[in-house]
């Protein structure tokens, strides 16, 4: 009687952490059907200048008929900036991204989202899935500035626009909403 108690104990617990991942955005709610096209795919942005490249990688979750902003992406609560594994920021020069210094080297990007300014944080710590958050390792963080998309966007993306002879411009996009920061190539 003991074990059975046991095994409804640890099946119970199972469905719980599974929904709750469910409801904070960190797992897909259907199956992956074996060979179809991942729901949050992998997808990379990069710029060069001068042999300055700046490349950033991430996985590009979709609105699904959800509210994006505020709910699955909610204010004053780290996010992973895009799904599944950490985005992952990668540069082969010293850059100055806002008035922050990052050297050339790889780092995974973590956004504070919020109605007003967004905060975009660099972090030494690599590897881990996109929830986790390793603050002690922060490099530092810089205010992204926020606009309003004219049109709903579906999938969100991260991408460089706004390219000139010293420096880009960093976009993450989705719903309704584009924050940016300024990327200034040291090379």
């Amino acid at each position: 009687m003991k074990i059975k108690k046991l095994v409804v104990a640890a099946a119970l617990l199972c469905c719980g952490l599974s929904l709750s991942a469910i409801a904070q955005g960190g797992m897909e709610m259907a199956p992956q059907k074996p060979g179809a096209p991942l729901a949050s795919p992998r997808k990379q942005a990069e710029a060069s200048i001068n042999g300055a490249t700046v490349k950033v990688d991430y996985g590009a979750p979709s609105m699904r008929g959800r509210k994006i902003m505020g709910e699955v992406v909610p204010y004053t609560t780290w996010w992973r900036t895009g799904a599944n594994e950490a985005t992952l920021f990668e540069t082969n020069t010293d850059l100055m991204v806002g008035s922050l210094h990052v050297p050339a080297g790889k780092y995974t990007l973590v956004t504070l989202p919020s109605e007003g300014e967004w905060q975009l944080v660099f972090c030494k710590h690599l590897g881990q899935w996109g929830t986790d958050r390793f603050e002690a390792d922060d490099l530092g963080k810089v205010p992204m500035t926020k606009a309003s998309l004219a049109s709903p966007q579906e999938m969100m993306s991260i991408e460089f626009g706004n390219t000139t002879a010293k420096g880009t411009e960093m976009h993450v996009k989705w719903e309704t909403t584009d924050v940016w920061v300024p990327v200034t190539f040291m090379k």
